[in-house]
């Protein structure tokens, strides 16, 4: 028994003391990751860090893998790893396996180990078949993403190429869903679109196989490798041209348009606002920029708020006679300033923490995108409603009062780039939807419908800047409050007459008035004067508007625009078949008989007549 005690002391003392070298070998391991990838030593020796550098094991001649650990304690845990927990050793099941304990039972100087299996994670087989053609020959390729901290140049994760001239790598992970993109060794040279512009992340959402899933992958292109030809894309180009466009109008409108002043202000505003939040979009898109300033990416968003309260302005000043704005015009911009509130968490934070917050696409960053983007629609739906209405309402107010045409409409086209943007937005949101629910990557759908509205949303520089410069003065009718955000306007209609006066017209015969009306259209043809209006056939006919507003509308059923018109109609027929205008075009007589313009004469025609002036004409001479 004395002898068993002086053993068991010299053991526990002296066969390994506290402190002494002790050297970890793995002997027999299944297939690594990659022919050439590392072995790891994990440990509460060092904090578990399953990568860390300075115990990667070394391998001798015979493919042992082989730590010296100097100065151990008596007792500690670890496991072996090929750099992350991820890609770390199993059970024979391929199950987590309990650490292995080192001084239990025993403090041999050299351990010999045998990994039988690593954990089964699930398996992604990545096969990259397509470079960009100025993809340097000597370029090692990584995949990084949210597997490895997406750490972009990490040995574990490079890529190798087969016979067959693909690069392949297999990832193994358990997260629900994979993001990652592939560079060559920097956050410099990572991949990007063709044009060299960032794209977003790469998807995939988990699958239940642990068979390694083939995916195939084309990389389209890299962010600091692009082509001279492709430097700009012809996207980015469009843009851009509407935004020097927007400049140009900037600068021309206030300098050659003498006419709408007031609603031209509010125009150029409008137009500024839009061309500021266009150009800011085109750069967001480019690396160097948005390394540089990672927030300007926010800016865009300010299009969603500001746009349409502005063009709203514009309409009202530019068909209403609205003297004094309204005093509650903040009101339209209270969700810009909640944007900036919500935003300002993001303005605060620091460009490396917002940075990879964007590169990881945290949930609540692309949640907040999302929440401000859905509001954006309704915000600018109900603006659409608006400018749809307060359109329809000029028209008929006009008619009441005018004979002819206003050239507005491209204020028609206006509202359908506004309704294409709608339907895209709206799009954009059930395609996200679609995606989420039938668990598919559509980034890319999604990608293009946004580029998209932002096309169609640039084009409409073009037809406002156009037209506002070559537009002549327009005439106003009585201001309207459309928007819940307005005060009720007062609405000086056409001016009351004296009580005696309106009694009197009042008691006069319609039909009497009806007779007289007619007999002075068709005796001096007032109507072949393109601008005649209500108020000035009111002065020839000593009567007042009013008066004759009534005798028109309830007399002949017609506003005054259709009344007039069917007597230029008419006129029309007359000279077609009258001798001394056979050397006439069509559209000559319809200039002499009062129309201004050539679709105001088809339009009306075809009202009237039921059929456009060809077809009428083709089928009197048949009856003939």
């Amino acid at each position: 028994m004395r002898y068993y005690y002086l053993i068991l002391f010299f053991w526990l003392f002296c066969g390994v003391p506290a402190g002494a070298q002790v050297r970890i070998e793995v002997v027999k391991y299944p297939p690594l990751q990659a022919p050439d990838a590392p072995l790891y030593f994990a440990s509460d020796i060092n904090n578990w860090n399953p990568g860390d550098p300075n115990y990667v094991m070394k391998k001798d001649k015979n493919g042992v893998f082989y730590i010296d650990l100097p100065n151990v304690p008596p007792t500690f845990e670890y496991k072996f790893t090929q750099g992350f927990w991820t890609l770390v050793e199993g059970d024979s099941t391929g199950h987590n396996r309990i650490n292995r304990v080192y001084g239990v039972y025993s403090r041999p100087k050299v351990v010999r180990d045998v990994i039988v299996s690593w954990e089964k994670k699930i398996a992604y087989s990545f096969i990259v078949r397509n470079l960009p053609e100025n993809t340097p020959e000597d370029a090692s390729l990584y995949i990084t993403g949210n597997f490895n901290n997406w750490e972009p140049a990490s040995p574990f994760y490079k890529l190798h190429k087969s016979v067959d001239g693909t690069y392949r790598v297999t990832v193994f992970t358990d997260r629900p869903k994979l993001e990652y993109k592939f560079t060559r060794g920097s956050w410099e040279s990572v991949e990007g679109r063709s044009s060299g512009k960032g794209r977003p992340n790469r998807v995939l959402s988990q699958h239940p196989r642990v068979v390694p899933w083939a995916i195939d992958v084309d990389i389209e292109g890299w962010e600091d490798l692009m082509s001279t030809f492709r430097f700009y894309s012809i996207y980015d180009l469009l843009l851009l041209f509407s935004v020097f466009q927007g400049i140009l109008l900037i600068i021309a409108i206030p300098t050659i348009q003498d006419y709408n002043k007031a609603a031209n202000r509010w125009l150029v505003i409008s137009i500024a606002v839009a061309s500021a939040l266009i150009f800011a979009q085109v750069l967001s898109g480019y690396r160097a920029v948005a390394q540089s300033f990672t927030k300007i990416i926010f800016l865009p968003d300010y299009a969603m708020f500001l746009y349409a309260p502005l063009f709203y302005f514009y309409l009202q000043k530019l068909l209403f006679d609205v003297k004094e704005q309204s005093s509650r015009i903040f009101y339209h911009f209270i969700p810009a300033f909640v944007l900036t509130f919500v935003y300002l968490t993001y303005f605060l934070m620091s460009d490396s923490t917002l940075k990879y917050k964007i590169m990881n696409q945290d949930w609540d960053l692309q949640g907040v995108f999302l929440a401000v983007g859905f509001v954006g629609l309704i915000w600018n739906i109900y603006y659409w409603l608006l400018f749809r209405k307060a359109l329809r309402f000029y028209r008929e107010e006009f008619k009441t009062n005018h004979s002819h045409e206003q050239n507005l409409f491209y204020l028609n086209t206006v509202l359908l780039i506004q309704a294409a943007c709608l339907c895209l937005w709206l799009f954009f949101y059930l395609a996200l939807g679609f995606g989420r629910v039938a668990g598919m990557d559509i980034t890319p759908t999604l990608e293009r419908t946004v580029d998209c509205i932002w096309l169609a949303f640039s084009s409409i520089t073009y037809f406002v800047g156009y037209f506002a410069i070559h537009q002549p003065e327009t005439f106003k009718v009585t201001p309207q409050t459309f928007s819940i955000f307005d005060e009720v306007l007062e609405q000086p209609v056409t001016a009351i007459l004296p009580e005696t006066e309106e009694k009197a017209a009042v008691d006069e015969s319609l039909l009497a008035w009806k007779q007289k009306v007619e007999a002075y259209m068709l005796k001096n043809k007032p109507f072949t004067n393109p601008q005649l209006s209500l108020n000035e056939l009111a002065v020839k006919l000593k009567l007042p508007p009013h008066t004759l507003s009534k005798v028109i509308n309830e007399g002949f059923e017609k506003n005054f625009f259709d009344f007039i018109n069917s007597y230029r109609v008419d006129e029309f027929k007359l000279r077609v078949e009258d001798p001394a205008y056979r050397n006439f075009t069509l559209l000559s007589i319809a200039y002499e008989v009062g129309f201004n313009s050539k679709s105001a004469f088809n339009r009306s025609f075809k009202k009237i007549t039921g059929k456009t002036p060809r077809e009428y004409f083709n089928l009197a001479a048949e009856a003939e």
